[in-house]
């Protein structure tokens, strides 16, 4: 998934708790068992559910390369990222 460089400028200040928050807004839940500084998120879709693992660490940002894979694994496009405020 390829993003405009206009969309990614604004994506690359994205902490991981501007990142939590939004999957908690689009219907993600944290897996109980999850613990530490690596947190799961399940969404349950239809009969089945998906699960992404985050790596927290607080008021820090993802690389670019991490970052382009979670968004990629959570399945977000440019009008979820409006949506849920991550993009203007």
């Amino acid at each position: 998934m390829a993003f405009s460089p206009n969309v990614w400028n604004q994506l690359k200040n994205l902490t991981a708790d501007d990142l939590i928050r939004a999957l908690q807004h689009d219907g993600w839940e944290k897996d109980p068992s999850s613990k530490g500084a690596t947190l799961a998120f399940i969404k349950h879709e239809g009969s089945g559910r998906r699960r992404i693992v985050i790596h927290y660490h607080p008021r820090k940002t993802y690389g670019a390369k991490l970052l382009q894979s979670l968004l990629a694994d959570i399945g977000w496009m440019d009008n979820d990222l409006r949506r849920l405020k991550l993009i203007k």
